[in-house]
């Protein structure tokens, strides 16, 4: 009876802390030094999925989103969030400016961050991009 006791004590236990299944958590990283502050545009033309490598807690109501694009003189994101009881689904799209449509980009790689508030506190939900 003890054993059973046991390995249902260690089964609760691994279950509190983990991963809701079929998540693929984001790593937590803090902010890279030198990165390029983004703003939110939703304006941005020719949008596309951008790679989020990584974010950083700001609080418990904020994150860093952590990601690479083009120069912030012609090229924008827009992030979007959603929240479950479990996990923070965070994505983000970048694209042109709509004011840089007709000029010449050079085409170099920026280490960028935003930051995007949270409807309820982090605590320990998972963070994970879509």
């Amino acid at each position: 009876m003890r054993l059973v006791m046991l390995f249902a004590c260690c089964l609760l236990a691994a279950a509190c802390g983990s991963t809701p299944p079929d998540v693929d958590p984001l790593p937590e990283n803090p902010e890279p030094a030198g990165a390029t502050v983004f703003s939110a545009r939703p304006d941005i033309v020719d949008a596309h999925p951008l790679t989020i490598t990584s974010y950083s807690r700001i609080d418990d109501n904020r994150l860093s989103l952590h990601f690479e694009t083009g120069t912030p003189e012609c090229f924008g994101v827009a992030p979007a969030v959603i929240e479950t009881e479990d996990v923070v689904t965070v994505s983000l799209e970048g694209g042109t400016l709509p004011e840089a449509q007709d000029s010449m980009c050079i085409m170099v790689a920026v280490f960028g961050t935003i930051e995007v508030p949270l409807q309820s506190p982090l605590g320990d939900r998972v963070v994970t991009a879509s």
